[in-house]
């Protein structure tokens, strides 16, 4: 079966909220608790910790550098940008975050979130208490393990692409990276939505939109993707994995 092509909405990539012993398929944590076969007691008291959040539109924002920290959130649908602005009011992005991804984890280390974070589309949120799900975690050794894990991937995403590619190496791991991601959450692996503008990619990918839409275009006329307006098709993926390899096994 044709696997949905994000951001587009399915039963089987949106689902309710589960039953008695499972979460909802795109749940941040739904993964580490099956692993550790733990009981119906045990996935219900996580359960308690939820808030669902949304429909956040287009523009809203989930938090602004400065407020409280109090809670992590993690993606249930939709797109989420986080992004800080510096002294001179510019902006630079950090992230974009999809289902099953969670976002508020930089706000660990102090008492308040220290980046802004928007919708880009229509979000639906899971909103997790951070002191109640420290307090379960401690119970939970699956749970404990699975937040380092998210927090390792966090920091290693910030990282991906401080190294000195070229734009073609960068688009090309943005593009895997962002097909992978999707993938493990039950969106087709070779076509999706860019939701995000091509400013912000290219803000993300250290480069100048203008390079960003002429590789976009390169890689188009070459075979490797097929773009139609923020639709977008991988056509020739070991192409594209030759070119990303450096940066995602750096």
């Amino acid at each position: 079966m044709n696997k949905v092509a994000f951001p587009r909405v399915d039963p089987s990539i949106l689902a309710d909220d589960g039953d008695e012993l499972h979460f909802c398929s795109t749940c941040a944590f739904s993964q580490a608790c099956m692993a550790q076969g733990m009981d119906k007691a045990s996935l219900g008291e996580l359960h308690m910790l939820v808030e669902h959040v949304g429909p956040l539109h287009a523009g809203d924002h989930v938090f602004r550098v400065g407020d409280p920290f109090e809670a992590i959130a993690a993606v249930r649908a939709g797109t989420v940008k986080t992004y800080i602005i510096d002294a001179n009011g510019r902006e630079h992005v950090l992230g974009f975050h999809f289902p099953g991804e969670v976002i508020g984890l930089d706000g660990i280390d102090g008492d308040t979130y220290p980046c802004n974070a928007v919708a880009l589309d229509t979000v639906m949120l899971c909103r997790f208490s951070f002191p109640k799900i420290s307090v379960l975690a401690g119970k939970l050794p699956g749970l404990q393990q699975h937040l380092f894990r998210l927090l390792s991937r966090s920091i290693g995403r910030a990282a991906l692409l401080a190294g000195d590619w070229t734009a073609d190496e960068r688009m090309a791991a943005f593009l895997i990276g962002l097909s992978r991601r999707l993938e493990a959450r039950g969106f087709s692996p070779d076509r999706f939505q860019l939701t995000m503008a091509r400013t912000d990619i290219a803000n993300y990918l250290r480069l100048a939109p203008e390079t960003v839409s002429r590789v976009l275009k390169r890689f188009q006329r070459d075979g490797m993707i097929a773009v139609d307006r923020r639709e977008l098709e991988l056509l020739d993926r070991v192409q594209l994995e030759t070119l990303a390899g450096p940066v995602l096994r750096s």
